[in-house]
């Protein structure tokens, strides 16, 4: 069985809930355990897990969920993986604290995409379903809301440090998602009145005291401008401290945030772009494309007219370009493993090698002295082959490795100068692309 990748796929928005809560030390584990296994089954539907993890991968049954329950157990704590081989994806995890911690169940389901909830009656099922555990287990606070929406909200700091929020848990209402569950503790700070009274689509107090609210339909409208109307109502009905105005701004900024951007990347640069940008964390990944969108790489300056070339300085130029031909060969022996398209010294290569140095942060992720012996000459040398190769190129060897050059029709190019200041930062990465030189270069050939 192979899981389906969650977290390694191109990054999109999905559904998060957390949901913490006491339960029962005294009672039997599995007993206690029964109305959260029956609801699961009962509600989950199409993204019901059928895979557990405990220390091993199994099938899900009951049978499996208890061994990998039994097998992650220590003194104080167990834990287990839920998962599915098919769309839609899933992250569910369930872990238990014993004493002398609090007892406590901690539920976590992020299920992928988001649009999979796009339907009212999909929606009320899981509504259904997290009230059927609040009403079985006295929440401290749940919530379920799109993950990109919540990402924007720093939960679940709030704004505060990890020594505050570990201190201080959720005793206020610091936001108000989609789906909450206000425990009684929050409830009777809050006032119950208060939260009974609040203006949403749903709000239902539970056998246990615990108050659940849904502020609209479906989680999928959640940045509609409706939606955060609703969303800022409830909030500052709960918190009357607040004001409505700059709520109901923040969410609509929010929104604004995570919608759809175009992307006109340079049509140069856009196969580069395209990549890094699906790096990027969904709920970043608009905002980054409007970025990329108004940026333009620096032109190049690693050039000379042909006309005022260095000469070479070598007595044996074949020997040189020999030794370029060897340096060159340095990058591929580092890079075919992640890069195979290397071994082809190609425009195209030169993309696949400027978003793997990206990617690995490699300018900060590697020893300064690795990167000025080995990683420059290698790359500048790779990318003056490339120049060769393709642009009909030729070398002009000089003892000083930054003094190389390439002519390349009515101009000469520096290649181990290129490779230094790419080398310089992540930024630099893009800045100073071994494919945006290329793409110039092959503009001025002529």
């Amino acid at each position: 069985m192979k899981v389906l990748e969650f977290y390694g796929v191109k990054p999109e928005d999905s559904l998060k809930l957390m949901f913490e809560a006491a339960f029962d030390q005294q009672a039997e584990l599995q007993s206690e355990l029964e109305s959260f296994l029956q609801t699961l089954e009962e509600s989950a539907g199409e993204w019901m897990p059928d895979v557990v993890i405990g220390k091993r991968q199994r099938k899900y049954s009951r049978p499996s969920f208890w061994k990998a329950l039994g097998e992650r157990r220590s003194e104080r704590s167990t834990g287990l993986g839920l998962y599915r081989t098919k769309w839609p994806a899933l992250d569910m995890a369930l872990q238990l604290w014993f004493p002398p911690l609090p007892p406590e169940i901690s539920i976590y389901i992020n299920v992928k995409p988001l649009s999979f909830f796009s339907e009212v009656d999909r929606c009320h099922q899981f509504v259904e379903m997290v009230r059927a555990w609040a009403s079985r287990y006295v929440v401290t606070h749940a919530a379920a809301h799109s993950t990109d929406d919540r990402a924007l909200t720093d939960s679940p700091n709030f704004g505060r440090d990890d020594e505050t929020r570990r201190r201080d848990g959720f005793d206020k209402i610091y936001e108000v998602f989609w789906l909450n569950v206000f425990g009684p503790k929050l409830v009777e700070t809050v006032g119950r009145e208060r939260v009974l009274s609040t203006p949403a689509h749903r709000v239902e107090e539970l056998p246990n005291g615990s108050i659940l609210l849904v502020t609209w339909p479906t989680v999928t409208d959640f940045a509609s401008p409706e939606a955060r109307l609703a969303q800022a109502r409830a909030h500052v009905h709960l918190r009357p401290d607040l004001d409505f105005d700059t709520v109901l701004r923040t969410l609509q900024e929010r929104s604004a945030m995570l919608a759809p951007v175009e992307p006109r990347f340079d049509p140069d640069m856009a196969p580069l772009l395209s990549r890094v940008v699906d790096r990027a964390a969904s709920h970043e990944r608009q905002r980054r494309i409007a970025q990329f969108n108004a940026w333009r790489p620096p032109e190049p300056e690693e050039w000379r007219p042909a006309d005022s070339a260095l000469p070479s300085d070598v007595d044996d130029q074949d020997a040189a370009r020999e030794h370029y031909d060897t340096l060159a060969e340095h990058l591929v022996a580092l890079l075919h493993t992640e890069v195979p398209s290397v071994f082809k010294e190609t425009p195209e290569s030169l993309t696949e090698v400027d978003f793997y140095f990206w990617r690995e942060e490699f300018p900060k992720s590697r020893l300064p002295e690795s990167i000025e012996q080995y990683a420059i000459p290698a790359i500048g040398a790779y990318l003056g082959q490339v120049l060769v190769r393709h642009l009909g190129g030729s070398w002009i060897p000089r003892k000083k490795l930054e003094e190389a050059q390439v002519r390349v029709g009515n101009r000469v190019w520096f290649p181990f100068v290129r490779a230094r200041h790419y080398m310089g930062s992540r930024q630099a990465l893009l800045d100073y692309s071994l494919t945006w030189l290329y793409r110039v270069a092959e503009r001025h050939r002529s």
